[in-house]
């Protein structure tokens, strides 16, 4: 597999120099300035792998831009709103752009209103780093308190509800500021500025829409933009939801393989593809990653090899979780990844042209000096330096 790395742009507090220090082979970008629903200019790519492709001395870097995450679906799209058609225009005009610039692999996802999301940032872990980790307590607490939607004490049931009150009780200001914030603010893909009345009114946007309604919305977004992939020989790459449950009241329809099994058979074209995250499908008991693989490898156009590890509080339907070392927690990445391995083998033997996979070790612990560059949370440079050594022992053991 190809190694990558997320990379924010100019201002992330890890360099290219750092990334060719640490071994990275191709680099995982987007245009997070831009907004949702606009088109992305051909300069504006052009100035991102510009970026990418030089070293702070000026002299080549040898990387590229391999990997779009993400080129943003709007809001309006989601719920077919009234610029609805501006929107898929956008779209498919950045799609013709990327591609005059080179670019193959677009990953995309379709979580309603917030992207992936967690109640702590920097929890504390045992050997002195941090990780960020999702409590099912605090996310009521923010649900039930702050947000104050009507049906959220319902939604999460009594005992939850109970324990997120006095939770939020013993909460100062500050603490109540700092969940708020958490949840809302600051996440790869995310409105960094809405407010809670802001939230509130997207929420009202997505009341007439049911979970069919909402599934059926991304089958008709594919339908109008797989075409122009297709055409130009683009492979468009769905993330799964993060976390894998509703939040909010809000239906998620890219939960499980079978989501994704539903929506690449309705869909049945070689643009129409699928991003495996090991850590947003591993939170749900029971997800068998080297079975996905088995099962669907010829539809994966990009991987992000992550663990999470499930803790309590959990429900029947919901569990809390943190992010855990890439060869910790609850997926069996060595079995991931010798599945992967041999998906690509099988491409190889069949001649296709995209038969290396384009991976990244996602997320990471905040580790060692990574404790005080305050990087974009979840992107510290040692923690996921640590986790793309260890994915690459496990490749060249298996390989």
């Amino acid at each position: 597999m190809k190694q990558t790395w997320r990379w924010f742009g100019p201002h992330d507090t890890v360099s290219v120099d750092e990334m060719l220090q640490a071994g990275v082979q191709g680099v995982v970008s987007a245009l997070h300035h831009l907004s949702p629903g606009t088109v992305w200019p051909v300069e504006e790519i052009r100035k991102r792998q510009q970026q990418i492709a030089s070293r702070a001395d000026g002299t080549p870097s040898g990387l590229g831009w391999d990997v779009v995450e993400s080129l943003v679906v709007s809001e309006t799209v989601k719920t077919k709103g009234a610029a609805y058609a501006d929107h898929i225009a956008a779209w498919k005009t950045s799609l013709e752009n990327l591609a005059a610039c080179g670019i193959a692999t677009v990953c995309y996802n379709f979580m309603p209103v917030l992207d992936w999301t967690r109640t702590r940032l920097r929890a504390p872990m045992p050997h002195g780093g941090t990780a960020m980790l999702f409590d099912l307590v605090d996310f009521a607490a923010f649900d039930i308190h702050l947000l104050a939607r009507a049906q959220a004490a319902e939604d999460h049931g009594p005992e939850i509800a109970a324990a997120a009150g006095a939770r939020f009780a013993a909460m100062d200001d500050a603490a109540r500021r700092a969940l708020r914030d958490n949840i809302v603010a600051g996440l790869p893909g995310a409105n960094d500025s809405w407010t809670l009345d802001q939230i509130r009114a997207l929420l009202a946007t997505y009341a007439p829409i049911s979970r069919d309604m909402l599934a059926q919305n991304l089958i008709d977004f594919l339908s109008e933009v797989v075409p122009t992939a297709e055409r130009l020989g683009l492979r468009l790459c769905c993330h799964p939801d993060d976390p894998p449950f509703p939040l909010m009241g809000l239906p998620r329809v890219m939960s499980t393989e079978a989501d994704f099994a539903h929506t690449l058979t309705a869909i049945d074209s070689p643009a129409n593809g699928a991003t495996l995250c090991t850590g947003s499908f591993g939170v749900a008991p029971g997800f068998d990653a080297p079975g996905f693989v088995q099962r669907h490898g010829s539809r994966i156009a990009f991987v992000h090899l992550r663990n999470t590890t499930r803790i309590a509080p959990a429900t029947a339907t919901r569990t809390s979780f943190y992010e855990a070392a890439h060869l910790d927690g609850d997926t069996d990445m060595v079995a991931t990844i010798r599945a992967l391995l041999a998906e690509e083998a099988r491409r190889r033997a069949a001649g296709r042209a995209d038969w290396q996979l384009p991976m990244r070790p996602d997320h990471g612990q905040d580790i060692l000096d990574d404790l005080k560059r305050k990087s974009m949370p979840g992107y510290p440079l040692i923690g996921r330096m640590r986790g793309l050594a260890e994915l690459r022992g496990v490749m060249a053991a298996l390989a």
